[in-house]
C-alpha cells in the first residue's frame, strides 16, 4: 500500500512541481513562444505514441480484440472535435470576461489544449496504478516513473499557455491542482478495479492517445509555424520526441 500512494504522491506532485515551474515562462517573444509550443508538440507526440498506443496495442495481443484500441483511437478524436466546438462556453473556467473571451481565439486554443491534457490524466494514473495489483511491482514502478518525469514538461504546458492567454494566476494554478488530483485519483482507481481496469485500459489508454495527436496535429503544430518561426518549432519538436523517447528507454 505504501508503493501505490508514494506512486499517487509522485505522478499528481509532478504534475504541479512543472505547474510551478511554468510560473516563471511569461513575457515571451513569438519565436520562443513558438519554439516552446514546438517542444511541447514534440513531448506531447511522444508521450501519446510511447506511453499510451503503444501499451494499448500491446495490451491487445490478439487479432480479435485489436479493433479496441483503433476504437479509442478514434473516440479521443471524435471527443477533442466536439470539445473543440463547445470550448467557448468554457469561459467561466478561466474567469475571463464572455464578451472577451468570445474574440479571443488564442484563449480557445489554450482550453483545448489545457482539457487534451486533462483527459489523459486520468487513464495515464490507471495505467500508473494497476500494475501494482499484480504479483511483481517492479513493471509498474518503472511506468510510475516515467510518467511522472513526463508530468513535469506537461506541468509547464498548462500553466504557461494560460497565463499568456490572460488567465489569473490563483485560476491557473487551481486548473492545474485539479489535473494533477485526476492523476492521483486514476492510480488508486487502476489499483482497486485490478482486472476490470486491466480489462478497459486498452481503450482509455488509446482514447487518450487519440486525443493528444488531434491536439498536436489540429492545434499545436499549425500554432507554431504562424508567425514565421516553423524551422525553430520543428527542431524543438524532435527535441521534445526524443526526450520522452529517452526518458521511456531509462
Amino acid at each position: 500500500m505504501n508503493e501505490i500512494l508514494l506512486t499517487a504522491i509522485g505522478v499528481g506532485g509532478s504534475t504541479i512541481i512543472g505547474s510551478l515551474l511554468g510560473y516563471f515562462i511569461k513575457n515571451v517573444s513569438h519565436a520562443v513562444n513558438d519554439t516552446i509550443v514546438g517542444l511541447c508538440a514534440g513531448v506531447m507526440l511522444s508521450a501519446a505514441v510511447l506511453g499510451l498506443l503503444v501499451p494499448a496495442f500491446e495490451l491487445t495481443p490478439t487479432w480479435s480484440s485489436v479493433w479496441l484500441p483503433c476504437l479509442g483511437v478514434v473516440l479521443g478524436v471524435l471527443l477533442l472535435n466536439v470539445l473543440d466546438i463547445v470550448t467557448p462556453h468554457l469561459h467561466t473556467i478561466t474567469g475571463v470576461d464572455l464578451e472577451q473571451h468570445q474574440h479571443n481565439q488564442h484563449l480557445n486554443r489554450v482550453l483545448l489544449f489545457v482539457m487534451a491534457i486533462a483527459l489523459h490524466k486520468f487513464p495515464e494514473g490507471m495505467a500508473a496504478g494497476v500494475g501494482f495489483g499484480g504479483e511483481s511491482t517492479h513493471d509498474a514502478v518503472n511506468v510510475a516513473i516515467a510518467i511522472s518525469l513526463q508530468n513535469v514538461p506537461e506541468g509547464m504546458v498548462i500553466i504557461s499557455p494560460l497565463l499568456l492567454a490572460g488567465v489569473s494566476h490563483l485560476r491557473t494554478f487551481v486548473i492545474a491542482l485539479v489535473i494533477g488530483l485526476l492523476e492521483v485519483l486514476g492510480v488508486f482507481t487502476g489499483y482497486y478495479l485490478g482486472g476490470l481496469s486491466a480489462a478497459v485500459l486498452p481503450l482509455m489508454l488509446a482514447l487518450s492517445g487519440g486525443a493528444m495527436l488531434y491536439v498536436v496535429s489540429d492545434e499545436m503544430i499549425p500554432e507554431s509555424h504562424a508567425h514565421g518561426y516553423q524551422k525553430p518549432a520543428t527542431y524543438a519538436l524532435l527535441v521534445g520526441f526524443v526526450l520522452i523517447l529517452l526518458l521511456e528507454r531509462l
